[in-house]
């Protein structure tokens, strides 16, 4: 089978991209040919389809460049031509898509009906249903208020980057996106990467309770035979986007009032400065930034680490750092919101507490703390048993081979 693969970014740009390029890979392993369809943009790795990939906002030159930006935020006609010229040359059993809403954009469906193409999509965000696609209004706040048909909300309640002009272009391409490329009437299966995503999803598309689907945990490529030691070093872990609706602040209060647990920081984002003096001025010696870490450095730092925690103050999908510490046999303490609590099982891979809440994950901090040898080797061995059952290659790949096939030569 020869399958497209549909991303905005032909890089690691962040969790969607590493789903897609781990789905090729694995494909790959598997005898099946893959191909890419994304934009260029200038950290592209080397493609052999990089000739039909049309310009991004970043490559676009030319004195009408800020015009054809925002046009093709709502409709790219280049991509609609190049991913043909690649269908008529390569001609692929399949597409699949992982990101394309206000880059690729949906003119690209069009073009893989015409050629008889069944479209698959993983539902990496909430973008089909939320114009600001995390379900967060413009003070930082949980909000649904759209309600899948309101879409206007997410300019009154200023829900994108605190900007009223965004906002109202996010808006207004939910109304031109439902109005004349309707997921519903294109898309023929749905990859879900947690039931709160279809769930929801459902909820506010009621239309696309009738399209096929499957609910497909995002996988790790690597998973320890067996469980942890107890660390020498105890430390708790955060790695991630250094941004608001990461809880990152938060997390910071918390070990603020617990200054004999030690916390690691690593990634970057807007917030970064921000906290950095917020642990200057309240003198946090117990919290230590590291930066932005990526490959076998970042492997080691969660292999080490006591616990993870996901402390999202957003609706997170199917997050890739619980299943990069499973997967290692780290437990981790992540937040009662979105998906999380789906993969992070109480008191046995780990624990939960309530979303922006310090008081409650201190409590939960403590009890993790108090734990003995042998019953954090237990926590690090049900996290393993759990990757295996639910993040392992041998799991992902018949279920995603076997929905692909139902739409094969259909």
């Amino acid at each position: 089978m020869k399958i497209l693969l549909i991303d905005v970014y032909n890089f690691n740009k962040g969790g969607a991209e590493t789903v897609c390029f781990n789905t090729g890979d694995l494909l790959k392993q598997n005898g099946h040919e893959v191909i890419y369809f994304t934009l260029k943009w200038k950290d592209n790795n080397p493609s052999p389809q990089e000739k039909y990939f049309p310009e991004s906002k970043e490559t676009r030159k030319g004195p009408l460049r800020q015009v054809k930006n925002l046009v093709n935020y709502f409709y790219h006609f280049e991509a609609a031509r190049k991913i043909e010229q690649l269908i008529l040359d390569e001609k692929p059993d399949i597409a699949h898509i992982h990101l394309l809403w206000g880059q690729i954009t949906p003119s690209i469906f069009p073009v893989l009906k015409k050629h008889y193409i069944p479209i698959f999509f993983t539902v990496h965000d909430y973008r089909i249903v939320c114009p600001a696609y995390t379900f967060r209004d413009g003070s930082g706040k949980i909000c649904e208020d759209c309600q899948g048909k309101h879409f206007y909300k997410c300019f009154t309640h200023t829900c994108t980057k605190g900007s009223k002009l965004m906002s109202f272009v996010m808006a207004a391409e939910q109304y031109f996106r439902n109005r004349f490329f309707n997921p519903a009437q294109y898309i023929d299966g749905f990859i879900y990467v947690s039931n709160f995503a279809k769930n929801i999803q459902e909820k506010y598309m009621p239309a696309v309770k009738n399209i096929p689907n499957i609910t497909l945990y995002n996988f790790s490529s690597s998973i320890s035979p067996t469980p942890k030691k107890y660390p020498k070093e105890k430390y708790f872990l955060f790695f991630g986007r250094l941004s608001y609706e990461k809880g990152v602040k938060n997390l910071m209060e918390a070990f603020k009032e617990i200054s004999e647990c030690k916390l690691k920081v690593v990634g970057t984002g807007p917030l970064e400065k921000e906290l950095k003096s917020y642990k200057e001025h309240h003198k946090l010696d117990n919290i230590e930034f590291l930066g932005y870490k990526r490959g076998q450095e970042l492997i080691d730092l969660v292999t080490n680490a006591f616990f993870v925690i996901v402390p999202s103050e957003w609706y997170e999908n199917n997050p890739m750092t619980i299943i990069e510490a499973y997967s290692v046999g780290t437990p981790v303490i992540g937040a009662k919101i979105g998906g999380i609590p789906e993969i992070v099982i109480n008191k046995k891979t780990g624990f939960q507490f309530e979303s922006a809440n310090p008081e409650n994950l201190i409590e939960q901090i403590l009890v993790a703390n108090s734990l003995s040898e042998k019953q954090y080797t237990e926590f690090s061995y049900q996290a393993i048993q759990f990757a295996k059952t639910n993040f392992s290659l041998d799991n992902y790949y018949p279920k995603l081979i076997e929905f692909y096939r139902k739409f094969h030569n259909k």
